[in-house]
């Protein structure tokens, strides 16, 4: 029987739950977003919701501002990393295309 996963991108916690789980404080979170760096969603009012996805950058950055770097160089390193995630996807992309290329200009095997 299969389980169905909640879905990662769905904002189900409000600030003070997200930021009891990162082990932050909900006025960094508000900064996190003020500078960009995330972007929770909002209920009709105006609530901020954050995601599963959302914790899991908020522990980038906390992991990044431990290592050392200010909310200038993580924003920076968080962009660098979307933009290889997408450079990766375009690898991929035309790697599988090459591959299913490749195949149909393979002769057929002979046939006894």
């Amino acid at each position: 029987m299969d389980i169905p996963q909640p879905d990662p991108n769905r904002g189900l916690y409000g600030i003070a739950v997200a930021a009891e789980l990162v082990g932050s404080g909900p006025q960094n979170l508000r900064q996190y977003e003020a500078r960009g760096l995330l972007t929770p969603q909002r209920t009709a009012g105006g609530t901020r919701r954050y995601s599963e996805n959302d914790l899991n950058r908020l522990r980038d950055i906390a992991s990044l501002l431990d290592a050392g770097l200010n909310l200038a160089g993580i924003e920076m390193v968080l962009a660098l990393r979307t933009a290889n995630s997408e450079l990766q996807a375009e690898i991929d992309k035309l790697t599988h295309r090459k591959q299913r290329a490749d195949a149909a200009d393979r002769p057929a095997p002979p046939t006894s």
